[in-house]
């Protein structure tokens, strides 16, 4: 029997996992626009940047002017992701309130991403999330590949469930599930979220669904039968994985917006308002929106 919730929580990822991937540069003006127009939809969590090494992601090198630039509307949240102490420090500088920290499900896939084990960047969390409760700021962490690894093809369920419990034993409030490479199929994304959901409650865990195959809605929707009720989407579908080669953008926030809307499930996010975000970001990328109600233009 479903068990669909009332109400869903959109995590706007569009700004820094959606951008991060682009090789054209992106001036910082575009990307606080892009922010104000996001927060002017009622999104309440748009993540703003990375405090990553410029070295690795140089696209997001101005996360400081970034986050100096936005106007941060009264009740909601703008995280960044911080991948170690260094970066934790640069955003406290500039009154960072919520990070993520973030791991992975497979061992090669976390070599070739940040050069450690799963328990190795485990480990290398801790002084992040000391210095974080010291400052109160909020954590949310991200597991990558649980349906699926470029390298080692399907990933144990109970390695993903392993992984999400621990990172919420760590101090993280809340664990997002990553189809990395968009491998997933509705019902291997239920087994999995069944697994996970008995070592994590199920309101403590995000899902975080690239569309490579076409499958993020489908799996989404799979999901919120069993009662899921968090989602991470990027507006105009934008993104990728540069070390997943193949790996195209996130399910698009228009797209899960529209089948919410259909479900009759809350969100409190402007949908028109949101379409005219895509546009924007489309335009200053010289390209069509990915999603597919902003192609059409229209509800």
């Amino acid at each position: 029997m479903a068990n669909f919730p009332s109400k869903v929580k959109i995590v706007e990822v569009g700004a820094r996992d959606g951008l991060q991937n682009e090789h054209a540069r992106i001036w910082t003006a575009t990307k606080v626009e892009l922010i104000d127009r996001l927060s002017a939809c009622g999104l309440k969590v748009i993540e703003a940047s990375s405090f990553v090494s410029p070295k690795w992601v140089p696209q997001l090198s101005d996360a400081e002017d970034v986050y100096a630039g936005i106007k941060r509307a009264p009740g909601v949240s703008y995280p960044a992701l911080v991948p170690n102490i260094q970066g934790m420090q640069r955003a406290l500088k500039v009154g960072v309130e919520e990070i993520a920290v973030f791991t992975a499900a497979s061992e090669t896939f976390n070599q070739r991403n940040i050069n450690a084990s799963i328990s190795e960047s485990i480990e290398r969390f801790q002084p992040v999330m000391d210095l974080a409760s010291e400052a109160g700021v909020r954590v949310r962490g991200y597991v990558s590949c649980v349906l699926g690894c470029p390298y080692e093809g399907k990933v144990p369920v109970d390695t993903v469930a392993t992984v999400a419990r621990e990172l919420l034993q760590l101090g993280c409030y809340e664990v997002s599930l990553g189809d990395t490479i968009g491998v997933g199929t509705p019902r291997a994304a239920q087994i999995m979220l069944e697994r996970v959901a008995r070592e994590v409650p199920l309101d403590q865990l995000g899902l975080h669904f690239h569309d490579t195959r076409g499958q993020a809605l489908a799996n989404l929707y799979a999901c919120l039968e069993m009662g899921a009720q968090i989602i991470d989407s990027a507006v105009a579908g934008l993104g990728g994985c540069p070390y997943a080669n193949g790996a195209t953008g996130n399910v698009a926030t228009e797209d899960v917006l529209y089948m919410l809307q259909g479900m009759d499930i809350e969100t409190g996010v402007d949908l028109e308002r949101l379409l005219e975000a895509g546009r924007f970001i489309s335009a200053a990328l010289n390209r069509a929106p990915a999603s597919k109600l902003g192609r059409i233009g229209k509800l």
